[in-house]
């Protein structure tokens, strides 16, 4: 009686595990459509935003090139009218009513014992052996007084550090909007100083 039943359940088994198969086959599918369905509706919202963005830019380009176009064609129009026509349209000129010429200012000059202050120190027309000193190491001497220095002809600690108080007061006062700093900051000293430093 149960000769048979060994190939049946064989057999049995053989089909329970081909509908496992075939149901694992078809919820692998359905599965995985359902996710793809996911995220292609991401995607399409994704893109669906980027397009309204693109259309909003699109019509403000749109609308500021129609108000260019009006601009410009407004600008046409009003070149193209007659002279005759803008002038016609403008009131008449007031008339000029000439000033009464002033007389020139006087130039005033500084008085001519400012020049004449003191005595006129020794001076070079270029740095020894072609280098100057660097005369910003003296408090008081920025970039624009060092080269107002150099056009005096300073150019060296030792030039500075040797003047008298008659050769002092002379630069104090030829130091353009400068005056007073050489004895304000005692260059002198510190000219000497810087001098025997190099020395």
């Amino acid at each position: 009686m149960f000769e048979g039943w060994g190939f049946l359940l064989s057999e049995i088994w053989v089909l329970i595990a081909l509908s496992a198969l075939l149901g694992l086959f078809i919820g692998w599918l359905v599965w995985g459509m359902r996710k793809a369905d996911a995220s292609d509706s991401g995607e399409a919202a994704r893109l669906r935003g980027e397009l309204d963005a693109c259309q909003a830019r699109a019509r403000d380009c749109a609308a500021r090139v129609s108000r260019l176009e009006s601009d410009l064609s407004m600008a046409r129009a009003a070149s193209a009218r007659p002279v005759g026509a803008v002038a016609a349209r403008r009131p008449a000129p007031a008339p000029v009513v000439e000033p009464e010429p002033t007389p020139e200012p006087t130039r005033v000059e500084a008085p001519a014992d400012d020049a004449e202050v003191g005595t006129k120190p020794a001076t070079l027309d270029a740095p020894r052996d072609g280098a100057a000193d660097d005369l910003k190491r003296i408090r008081g001497i920025g970039p624009k007084l060092e080269i107002l220095c150099n056009r005096l002809g300073f150019w060296h600690f030792d030039q500075i550090a040797n003047w008298t108080d008659a050769e002092i007061a002379w630069v104090d006062v030829n130091l353009e909007s400068f005056k007073g700093r050489v004895t304000r900051d005692n260059w002198v000293a510190q000219a000497r100083a810087l001098a025997d430093e190099g020395a």
